[in-house]
């Protein structure tokens, strides 16, 4: 399917529009357009992840599947003297996430297209951040966790928002099998959200 979200060149005609939303105590003007995810404003599941997302403020953060934003924007507000990286690999959500940091004057970012973690080999971060393409399929998200866990430093935390029946159970199952310690910091409308620790 060409034109979904999770696919290089969305082929669905442009549709811009701008929503103004606050988050975390920021307010944010974010442009969307047809063919992102999530393109009539920020979705549930990344609301309770930005609302229950704990960062210092130096923290060095990459976010995985960033489509326009709303998570690794917030996030570089939140980590003020860190660096927040930004992939997908969907080109109009990059060229989107790009566009909303110079609207909403957000500098410590850098805007990558990626599949999965290919722009990034070879770095490390202390924080990961995904609210995963769920539609991509289990394989997908999977690998999100595994090759994840080897970007990150000793330490280092990842955290996800993943809904009960869209398998936050096999979720949590596969992060166990990675990470020393895995939490489910809070759950809401049947999202969970989960921090995992590399030990």
């Amino acid at each position: 399917m060409s034109d979904h979200y999770y696919s290089q060149s969305p082929d669905v005609k442009h549709n811009r529009q701008v929503h103004e939303v606050s988050l975390r105590g920021f307010s944010f003007r974010f442009m969307t357009d047809a063919g992102v995810f999530s393109k009539t404003g920020v979705d549930y599941g990344s609301r309770v992840l930005i609302d229950a997302l704990e960062l210092k403020r130096d923290a060095v953060v990459l976010d995985v599947g960033c489509g326009y934003g709303p998570i690794g924007l917030t996030s570089a507000k939140l980590a003020e003297h860190g660096h927040v990286t930004m992939i997908d690999i969907n080109e109009r959500a990059v060229e989107l996430s790009k566009e909303n940091a110079k609207l909403n004057k957000v500098a410590n970012i850098t805007v990558l297209q990626s599949d999965l973690f290919e722009a990034v080999k070879g770095k490390t971060f202390t924080v990961i951040v995904t609210n995963p393409p769920i539609r991509a399929g289990k394989t997908v998200v999977h690998r999100i966790f595994e090759e994840g866990f080897e970007l990150l430093r000793s330490g280092g935390e990842m955290w996800v928002v993943i809904q009960k029946k869209q398998g936050a159970p096999s979720a949590k199952a596969k992060l166990e099998s990675l990470f020393e310690e895995v939490d489910e910091v809070t759950k809401d409308k049947g999202y969970r959200i989960f921090r995992a620790v590399k030990g």
